[in-house]
């Protein structure tokens, strides 16, 4: 129901995207729910909807990949 993947938009910002298929008989309440406890407790961010011809919705999820720096300390 879900696959994560990872590309780069634009150099120096990573972004992970997970799609979400949902289908047609989840009313809207319950798609807002799912996205909002998504959003709240995992860090994503809504990036695209398509509501395909059968009614299902494809849902693009987003959240940016933070790296931590190596840092050095001559002493």
């Amino acid at each position: 129901m879900s696959r994560a993947h990872r590309r780069p938009p634009r150099p120096g910002v990573e972004w992970e995207f997970d799609t979400l298929t949902l289908p047609r008989d989840f009313s809207r309440n319950v798609v807002t729910r799912m996205l909002v406890d998504r959003a709240e407790h995992g860090g994503w961010e809504l990036a695209r909807v398509r509501i395909q011809s059968d009614g299902a919705r494809r849902v693009v999820l987003r959240r940016k990949i933070i790296r931590q720096r190596l840092t050095l300390f001559a002493s």
